[in-house]
């Protein structure tokens, strides 16, 4: 069955290294996911997909709730699009709304009610806080990547957030585990 409904797992066809960011196919469909999914109110944030019906709180909005791992997928592809400081804003302010929008405990909920801002569904959602250490990592990495010393080359950002990024290697994995099973036209 064919279903046309915009979905911001979309993210994927980039962070799994099918396509670069910078694609023009990947920018359009950023795009099309900010003009359809964006929750058009003062909370703002991105839906799951157009007609979720999943913890329905409101019909206004396209995909009803924002969620923060669809919102978090989106400041990762700023930050791969980023060629400046400047560039990295909306991504930082993206990832200070999720911290914005997290209960006293700092716990994070699955996605938020598009008009109170209060946490909605599963609360802890374990993919929320995953998703937010790993899209502050890339944001601190790139930040430093940016500030290379352009004297002895050397990057600030790697020394301050060390180790393997374990998410891009855990998709890397699953990548090349599917190589060829699947392809993309």
């Amino acid at each position: 069955m064919y279903d046309d409904s915009l979905d911001a797992s979309l993210w994927g066809l980039f962070a799994f290294g099918l396509y670069a960011a910078d694609d023009p196919r990947i920018i359009a469909t950023m795009a099309a996911m900010i003009e359809r999914l964006w929750i058009n109110s003062e909370v703002g944030g991105m839906a799951r997909y157009e007609g979720d019906r999943y913890h329905r709180e409101h019909n206004t909005y396209p995909g009803r709730q924002p969620y923060i791992i669809c919102t978090l997928w989106y400041a990762d592809y700023l930050v791969e699009r980023a060629r400046s400081e400047e560039d990295m804003q909306q991504a930082v302010a993206l990832l200070a709304w999720v911290a914005d929008h997290d209960l006293p405990s700092g716990v994070l909920a699955e996605q938020v009610h598009p008009e109170s801002g209060r946490p909605l569904s599963v609360s802890p959602l374990t993919w929320s806080h995953a998703t937010y250490i790993n899209s502050a990592r890339k944001i601190m990495r790139h930040y430093g990547r940016l500030k290379k010393c352009q004297q002895c080359g050397h990057c600030p950002g790697d020394t301050v957030v060390g180790g393997n990024n374990w998410l891009t290697k855990l998709f890397r994995e699953a990548c090349d585990s599917i190589h060829g099973i699947c392809t993309v036209k």
